[in-house]
């Protein structure tokens, strides 16, 4: 439990930084409203964010338009096979001056940090994410050098091209808190990017609208956010059900339990209230489980989905709070 729980005051100033960077993007990212909030949620829960979506959508506009609505630090990863793992973490070099080494910090060393297409970055290099975005630190020579806060990193690919590519591996999957995809936008929203766009419209018109220090007190007020002993049943309930799954060959992880549990304090906190419901839980579950349940071939082959194997172990597990329907 936190030392303090979140009060009314806090949760109604959480959800008016997050309303005010959401629209802040939005004078850029245009009819993605749910990306662009469960982008900043995952934000504040100190979680990361992985598009998978085709070319041209928005996702890399999506994660420059985030980084430039706080006051700070963006950095940008453009993941290629040749890319080093210390291109990322950082080296220590030598200093013949002061006749010693002296670490220069990569490229994660941002508040915000865009990897880009990162399926085309070597299994190796790829692997070099895996510390940081679990620990918010790097260890490089058997010195760990902690990254800035806030951190963040969207990572985006793109799922159609498969050429020069490397498929994530679990570990690296579920490192990620939730899985998004942008999608086309709506004719009215789409005539509002070109005409933007054709104007002379960029990311670079966007100004921070927040602090970087708020976006740490908003992780602060998210922790206090209250979570009954039934709502944690309930995630872990929900967790522990697509591991029994015949047609799943690997569940969510404990971590992915946490991740649903933070996720859901931040979605709570966005709607100005002090407690979890289920239905913050519900909501947020297909975005932070979908991409951590791995089909078997004959599941696949049989017309399974992970979303729709989801869809039903929500369908049956007892909403807390309510009697469960006679079988």
């Amino acid at each position: 439990m936190p030392e303090e729980l979140a009060t009314a005051a806090d949760v109604a100033w959480f959800a008016e930084r997050c309303d005010r960077i959401v629209r802040n993007i939005e004078r850029l990212i245009r009819g993605k409203t749910d990306v662009v909030r469960l982008a900043v949620l995952c934000m504040a829960a100190e979680g990361h964010v992985l598009i998978d979506d085709v070319p041209g959508v928005g996702k890399t506009s999506i994660a420059k338009a985030l980084a430039g609505s706080i006051e700070g630090s963006m950095r940008r990863i453009q993941c290629t096979p040749d890319l080093l793992p210390t291109d990322v973490t950082g080296v220590q070099i030598w200093n013949a001056q002061r006749q010693e080494f002296e670490f220069q910090p990569g490229a994660v060393f941002g508040n915000v940090v865009l990897a880009d297409e990162v399926n085309r970055a070597s299994p190796k290099t790829q692997s070099a994410l895996l510390e940081v975005m679990e620990e918010g630190q790097v260890t490089v020579d058997g010195v760990s050098h902690l990254v800035p806060r806030p951190f963040l990193v969207i990572a985006t690919q793109n799922p159609v091209e498969h050429g020069g590519t490397y498929d994530l591996p679990e570990a690296q999957i579920d490192r990620f808190m939730v899985r998004l995809t942008v999608g086309y936008p709506a004719h009215e929203a789409e005539v509002e990017i070109v005409t933007n766009r054709s104007g002379g419209q960029s990311v670079l018109d966007l100004t921070p609208v927040v602090a970087s220090d708020d976006v740490v007190r908003m992780t602060a007020i998210l922790r206090g956010v209250h979570l009954t002993p039934t709502i944690v049943d309930y995630i872990v309930t929900i967790t522990a059900a697509t591991r029994r799954l015949p047609e799943l060959r690997l569940g969510a992880s404990p971590r992915a339990g946490i991740a649903l549990a933070v996720a859901a304090q931040a979605h709570a906190a966005a709607d100005s209230r002090t407690f979890v419901t289920p239905d913050d839980v519900k909501a947020l579950a297909p975005y932070v489980l979908g991409h951590r349940l791995l089909l078997r071939p004959e599941a696949e082959l049989g017309g399974a989905t992970a979303p729709n194997l989801l869809d039903g172990i929500l369908a049956s597990v007892p909403v807390p709070g309510l009697r469960p329907a006679y079988r």
